[in-house]
């Protein structure tokens, strides 16, 4: 589980931007960038090379 307040704060380490939580894949996910940070025992893992990239299907729901 990630703590409400630590989503508040973070940001995406490529653009700085709004992260997005998705609970079901445990990922903090950054539309503009289409890239997905896992979530690995309730500490995200904020490095762009371990990031997952996202599909356009992903970016647009």
């Amino acid at each position: 589980m990630l703590d409400h307040n630590l989503l508040e704060i973070i940001a995406c380490p490529v653009c700085k931007g709004k992260l997005h939580y998705d609970k079901p894949k445990q990922e903090l996910v950054c539309k503009f960038d289409r890239l997905a940070y896992q979530i690995n025992d309730g500490i995200p893992v904020l490095i762009e090379e371990k990031a997952r990239e996202l599909s356009l299907d992903e970016v647009s729901s």
